[in-house]
């Protein structure tokens, strides 16, 4: 039988989707971090299906026996404490496990902290990378915020509460003073979205300590100063987009908008004005 993941709610319990809340009441087992945290959720929901612990420290172990349990037939549901199971939580080694086993895995839409957070942060959601949490230790997370520094997209990072105030100046130093957003608490009753540049975060942050979980989304490098082409160059492109990617013409605009980083509307301005122009001199 399948192995489904379920997300759960990040905050508010009405977030759990009707069709999650059916998988879980009708599964023969579910897999969750912490049992007492997922009772409580379970609890609110009526539902009493039973329940195995599968976190970080005994994933392996415990594959075996959930595979076993799927070779024989039972439905399991995996389910992390909140949001989506394998982002930034337990479950890979068992969803990989039962993929290579030939076992059904089925995933299921619900709540991820890291979407929630981009979808109204004000940054830029055409393209994103998630990151998750970076290393605890200084050194290491400046290493590897280098290594993202020149990726054109927002970059989303989870972050613990403490260590908050040293990742935004670590950032800062690494990325440039971009604007950001430290987004706290979502979906629960203090949300807050903290916007403004890496500087003025960390100062904010580091004169309040924060509480709660937290999503950082960065703004990604912005694209070489050079000039963009010129408006014959870059109807051009939009042409040659349409033409070999056999898109519309408003999607071309936007991918060429989006690669020189112009307002879309000044791009699709452009195109009208040599569209007139075209039917103007047909005509004559």
């Amino acid at each position: 039988m399948p192995l489904y993941i379920v997300p759960t709610p990040i905050g508010n319990l009405e977030d759990l989707t009707y069709r999650a809340a059916r998988v879980l009441r009708e599964a023969d087992l579910i897999a969750c971090e912490d049992t007492r945290r997922t009772r409580q959720l379970l609890q609110h929901y009526g539902i009493s299906t039973p329940l195995m612990s599968c976190h970080e420290h005994n994933e392996r172990a415990r594959t075996r026996e959930l595979v076993a349990r799927l070779r024989a037939g039972d439905t399991v549901a995996l389910v992390s404490d909140a949001g989506t199971p394998l982002i930034s939580d337990p479950g890979d080694h068992l969803a990989r496990t039962a993929i290579a086993e030939g076992l059904p895995v089925i995933a299921l839409p619900g709540a991820c902290a890291a979407i929630t957070a981009l979808s109204a942060s004000g940054l830029s959601a055409n393209g994103f990378r998630f990151v998750g949490f970076l290393p605890a230790k200084s050194k290491a997370r400046r290493a590897a915020l280098a290594e993202l520094a020149s990726e054109p997209v927002t970059l989303a990072f989870y972050e613990a509460p403490h260590r908050l105030p040293a990742f935004l100046q670590d950032a800062c130093a690494i990325l440039g003073d971009r604007p950001a957003v430290v987004a706290r608490e979502l979906t629960k009753l203090h949300e807050t979205y903290e916007r403004g540049a890496l500087s003025a975060l960390a100062a904010r942050f580091e004169a309040e300590p924060p509480r709660g979980e937290i999503v950082v989304l960065i703004a990604g490098q912005a694209l070489a100063a050079a000039p963009p082409p010129a408006e014959a160059a870059l109807m051009a492109e939009v042409e040659r987009r349409m033409a070999d990617d056999g898109i519309s013409a408003t999607e071309a605009i936007r991918q060429t908008a989006q690669r020189y980083g112009l307002p879309r509307r000044q791009v699709y301005q452009q195109w009208l004005r040599r569209t007139d122009a075209s039917i103007a001199t047909e005509g004559r």
